[in-house]
């Protein structure tokens, strides 16, 4: 079942927070939704749920489009909100039966998929016991466990691990890696180790707008042509200096002797700092080129050039 956005545009107000934002995600994959805080994920995963109209644009889920066919999208699609809404004054098991009915199961088909999800979700010791007594990760554990109840086709996952210990983190990737077999599913997160463990493809969206949409691989070596330096000298420098010397493209500032320099297309741009360095009578303690990184990439796509 595939997820198709196309031009959608999203206002509060004046603000336009999702702007003319096209993608697609098709049957057994799995998404990584990245972008910094502010920049419209949860805002386009909330019209992709039929949580909120879309000021312009469309969303279809399989066949269904999100406006005209809301309930039958409901129906198909399982979600994991930012914040994790449950009622904390019921019990796991007994809430699971709740959401569970919602979807139409009943009888034998509800009683084995509340206990398919206690299990898969590592819920079985806590299933007896009110949310409301349970920490912020078995909490998410619940938040997951329903939103897979109903064995959805597409599974929208906003910030999914959120507040789990590395243990839990390893077996909820487990698990999501295992129900996207067959299933369409897209998530949110800042975890970058998370996106590399778990995610083929990925999709940042910054400012409202789709900034980078690209296999994972591509994605990160694309951003190998440019080369980071972290370079440390033994007193201050001013950080114009280093912008301006040849084959500077950024200059990141971590403290007045500390800083993090980015090349312009792949140019070694060491030899301009041991000439710079020579010709101020600086020392340098430290210069260590950093390796390339889906997070090195993030920040190029998602920072002003004066702060990456």
């Amino acid at each position: 079942m595939s997820l198709t956005v196309q031009h959608l545009t999203r206002f509060y107000g004046q603000q336009r927070a999702v702007d003319n934002v096209s993608f697609s995600v098709r049957e057994g994959e799995i998404v990584g939704f990245l972008g910094p805080n502010g920049a419209g994920k949860s805002t386009t995963m909330k019209i992709a749920t039929t949580y909120l109209p879309p000021s312009e644009g469309t969303v279809r889920v399989g066949e269904w489009d999100v406006q005209e066919n809301p309930m039958q999208v409901k129906r198909i699609i399982g979600y994991l909100p930012e914040h994790n809404p449950l009622y904390r004054d019921m019990y796991v098991h007994e809430y699971l039966r709740f959401i569970g009915s919602l979807y139409g199961l009943r009888g034998q088909t509800l009683k084995h998929r509340v206990n398919t999800m206690v299990e898969q979700c590592g819920l079985t010791q806590e299933q007896h016991k009110k949310i409301d007594m349970l920490s912020k990760g078995y909490r998410q554990r619940v938040g997951l466990a329903q939103a897979l109840i109903h064995d959805p086709q597409v599974l929208i996952l906003d910030e999914p691990t959120t507040g789990l210990d590395p243990n839990q983190l390893v077996e909820i990737r487990k698990l999501i890696k295992e129900v996207s077999k067959n299933k369409t599913v897209i998530f949110s997160t800042h975890i970058m180790q998370e996106v590399q463990a778990l995610c083929d493809r990925v999709i940042v969206i910054n400012k409202g707008r789709v900034v980078a949409d690209d296999l994972l691989q591509n994605l990160v070596r694309g951003g190998a042509d440019a080369i980071v330096i972290q370079v440390e000298f033994d007193r201050a420098v001013p950080v114009d200096d280093l912008r301006a010397l040849t084959g500077v493209a950024n200059v990141e500032v971590m403290s007045d002797t500390l800083f993090r320099i980015t090349s312009e297309q792949a140019k070694d741009v060491r030899p301009e700092i041991f000439k710079y360095a020579s010709e101020k009578s600086v020392s340098l303690i430290g210069l260590k080129q950093e390796e390339n990184s889906l997070e090195h990439v993030f920040r190029l796509l998602t920072l002003p050039p004066s702060e990456t």
